[in-house]
């Protein structure tokens, strides 16, 4: 599963969302990776965040927290 979305405020920019089994080698857990791309190669973003699927609904409602 893999998805780009426009970062808002630049030209070309996107943030990437996908997720990755096995990112540390066999038998880690499953993340959810999110990148920022400022030049839209969502495949070599300049940043990113590896999140353990574990984690992702508090992650989910803490962003939603931070939209009030």
């Amino acid at each position: 599963m893999s998805k780009t979305i426009a970062l808002s405020g630049t030209k070309n920019g996107v943030i990437s969302v996908t997720k990755l089994e096995n990112p540390y080698g066999e038998g880690s857990g499953t993340v959810a990776s999110i990148g920022i791309s400022l030049n839209g190669e969502a495949n070599n973003p300049e940043w990113k965040v590896h999140i353990p699927l574990d984690n992702v609904d508090d992650v989910i409602k803490a962003l939603e927290e931070l939209k009030k």
